[in-house]
């Protein structure tokens, strides 16, 4: 069992890089196990950041995206939108912490008890 090499922020080698920055120049790390960390170090005794980095020769080019994970992207993009109250388009993405569009989450109180 081996160690991985660990690295202070800011200073890995070239060669190296995390996901986003494989991301970022079209790669991806295809299957790689991960090759050095990079740590930060926090104040009062946190522990410290770590960030996973990645052989930049090893990494593959992103699969491109095909007709059908556009149509399957899209389906899921608008199941997010959808209230399960009402079942409509709500119009914008539905917060996850409230389960429901906004108006069915805080309904307006009814002309009756305003008068009252």
């Amino acid at each position: 069992m081996s160690t991985l090499p660990v690295y202070r922020w800011r200073l890995a080698p070239d060669g190296y890089a995390t996901r986003r920055q494989l991301r970022a120049r079209n790669l991806r790390p295809g299957g790689q196990d991960v090759a050095a960390q990079l740590e930060r170090p926090r104040r009062r005794g946190r522990p410290p950041l770590v960030a996973y980095l990645y052989r930049v020769d090893l990494a593959k080019p992103v699969r491109p995206m095909t007709p059908a994970r556009w149509a399957a992207l899209a389906k899921a993009n608008a199941a997010r939108r959808l209230c399960p109250t009402y079942r409509r388009d709500a119009g914008y993405v539905i917060p996850s912490t409230l389960g429901m569009c906004t108006p069915c989450a805080f309904p307006e109180p009814s002309q009756a008890l305003r008068s009252a």
